[in-house]
């Protein structure tokens, strides 16, 4: 079995049931409890739907009271978290809902939680097809399918996270759905499938697997006008609605019953087989750089990547400060996830060496060379595209898109549906994709910034100084990228003693320069940033700069020179292309803490005293 989410497979005390699978409810001991007011039930039902993860103050606010919450929004959301706590205990559960900074978590076993077991389910299915037992994937994976008294939260739609959260469930259920056709054909049950896949296809009609199960099936019971119809409806609203064409894997199965060949197999390229195949193949379609071997940690970002990367079939999104780890982080779990993905792992950088977004045209042709695809290759690129779409939307394959540069680039290269998973790491917040998970990469903590340098230039060495090694992470924002630089440049200088070094990073004038070793610079990084921000945002951050690192709304509205509705409107701004830190706590706009990353204030103040255009790199 692989590693279970959050507190594993075994309940904990408390026999509590939570479904969302369906209309939300819970019980206890055969009674349903009451789960209280419409509100009440969104905060619940955001926080079921990412168990074990941490649910941020921002986006349960949002599921609440969408773009218009009222100014006691927050003590609003503490009642309600309250009352769920309240309502926990009376069943032994209440230690479960916990605080963190930013947001609630609500600890969950698989067997608490009707979501949780489905995928623990689904796992194990997925594991006993690839280990050849098709029998027991079948049974498995039906278990799953059981589960499913959908549509999920129908009562909660008109909430739009909650909407995202059940239309991600709804997408893991139809790539079950896929599985257990796929693995029931293989045993010769067509007529269970044909039965089960027709509502289906009337449901989703786009879904090419979901076809080419009804069509395989169909042709399997000797019905093989009907599987040719099949496709043909199919090709007609493809063509119809999208432009496109049937997928060449789903052209062939068409082939193959009009020429009546016998049809073996219906799963696609990339997906598990029926038996194992040998692991040296495996591991040719992974394309990752290597991991970071002194990688430390970040265990929650970690544990939600990690669960969005294997319960969603959407899109994770890396965010964080130039600096802070996103693309090491996200190689670091695409490594620790590669059984999870038998399809094959790819990394793709979106910019070119000198920092501008790749053509399509270059970037499709990486993908599709990763996929095999190469004799159908197009001039047009978004044909190519869409090919590439296709095939991962079929494939258990993870796909990691590092570094984008806006949202565009991320929808034409990840389907959004099917079978794959997508990464992306940004410097922005992409807040025009949805739905998608996002996973904040916030500076380290100093135990950990204390924890990396001390594995770099040795903890005897740090533990002969430890007030000079604190300070020397402090002057490096806590970043990971500044911590690896000022430790490598330590291990090269040995004779150079952690307060000196300490000092010189001190000094505002020279901090940056300080922060370089070989090929690892700080300055390039923060410059980066700087020459990809528009003429506003550059003009807001320059007028910023006097403030300290931390400052409040009414500091900035002063440094702006205009009224607190209009600075904050600016703040949300620099928020959103990843210039300013949102707050990490509950708070109004008027009590937060905003937070320019430390290495970055640096930088601005340097450029607010250089001639116009003399940026220095």
């Amino acid at each position: 079995m692989p590693e279970a989410s959050g507190l594993g497979c075994g309940p904990l005390p408390g026999a509590v049931r939570f479904r969302v699978l369906g209309p939300l409810s819970a019980d206890a001991d055969g009674r349903v409890l009451p789960l209280g007011p419409h509100k009440q039930q969104l905060v619940l039902a955001m926080l079921l739907c990412r168990p074990n993860a941490l649910v941020s103050v921002d986006l349960l606010t949002e599921a609440v009271w969408d773009d218009e919450p009222p100014r006691t929004a927050r003590k609003n959301l503490q009642v309600y978290i309250s009352a769920l706590r309240k309502l926990l205990a009376e069943v032994g559960m209440g230690e479960r809902l916990v605080h963190r900074a930013g947001g609630y978590l609500l600890q969950l076993a698989d067997a608490d939680l009707d979501s949780l077991g489905f995928r623990s389910l689904v796992r194990a299915g997925r594991e006993a097809t690839a280990g050849g037992d098709l029998d027991s994937a079948a049974r498995l994976l039906r278990q799953a399918r059981e589960l499913w008294a959908g549509p999920p939260l129908p009562e909660l739609g008109n909430s739009r996270p909650v909407q995202a959260e059940t239309d991600r469930m709804v997408n893991r259920y139809l790539a079950v759905c896929e599985d257990w056709a796929e693995t029931e054909l293989e045993l010769g049950h067509a007529c269970e499938v044909a039965e089960a896949v027709a509502d289906l296809v009337e449901e989703h009609p786009l879904r090419e697997r979901l076809r080419a199960a009804q069509m395989t099936a169909l042709h399997h019971l000797g019905r093989r006008a009907e599987a040719l119809a099949a496709y043909d409806g199919l090709r007609q609203q493809l063509s119809r609605e999208l432009g496109l064409s049937p997928s060449p894997a789903l052209e062939s199965l068409y082939n193959s019953i009009l020429t009546d060949r016998k049809i073996r197999t219906v799963r696609p390229p990339g997906t598990v087989p029926a038996r194992p195949e040998p692991s040296a193949h495996r591991g040719s379609s992974t394309l990752l750089p290597p991991d970071t071997a002194d990688f430390t940690g970040r265990g929650i970002q970690i544990r939600e990547l990690r669960e969005a990367v294997t319960s969603s079939t959407g899109v994770a999104v890396v965010v964080g400060p130039p600096g802070a780890g996103k693309t090491a982080l996200a190689v670091h779990v695409a490594h620790r996830l590669h059984d999870e993905f038998p399809g094959g792992q790819v990394l793709v950088r979106l910019r070119g060496d000198d920092g501008r977004p790749r053509s399509l045209a270059s970037l499709t042709a990486e993908l599709t060379s990763f996929a095999g695809m190469q004799e159908q290759t197009t001039d047009d690129p978004k044909r190519a595209a869409a090919l590439w779409r296709a095939w991962l939307a079929a494939s258990r394959a993870l796909l990691v898109l590092d570094d984008a540069a806006d949202e565009n680039c991320v929808r034409l290269l990840a389907p959004g549906t099917g079978r794959g998973s997508v990464v992306v790491t940004a410097r922005t917040q992409l807040a025009g994709l949805a739905p998608v998970v996002r996973v904040e990469v916030p500076p380290y903590a100093m135990t950990e910034a204390l924890e990396l340098l001390g594995r770099i230039i040795g903890l005897g060495r740090m533990r002969s100084d430890p007030a000079a090694a604190e300070r020397i992470v402090a002057a490096c924002g806590m970043l990971p990228l500044a911590v690896r630089a000022a430790g490598l440049k330590l291990a090269v200088l040995r004779h150079l003693p952690l307060s000196e070094y300490a000092a010189r990073l001190s000094d505002p004038a020279t901090a940056l320069d300080e922060l370089s070793a070989g090929d690892i610079a700080v300055r390039r990084h923060v410059a980066d940033q700087w020459r990809h921000l528009d003429d506003s945002s550059r003009s807001a951050l320059l007028r910023l700069g006097p403030l300290p690192p931390l400052f409040t709304l009414q500091e900035a509205a002063s440094a702006l020179g205009c009224a607190e509705r209009v600075a904050l409107r600016t703040i949300e701004r620099l928020i959103e292309v990843g210039a300013v830190a949102p707050p990490a706590g509950e708070m109004t706009a008027s009590d937060a803490l905003y937070a320019v990353s430390y290495l970055t204030h640096l930088y601005v103040n340097e450029m607010a005293v250089r001639p116009a255009g003399a940026e220095q790199v």
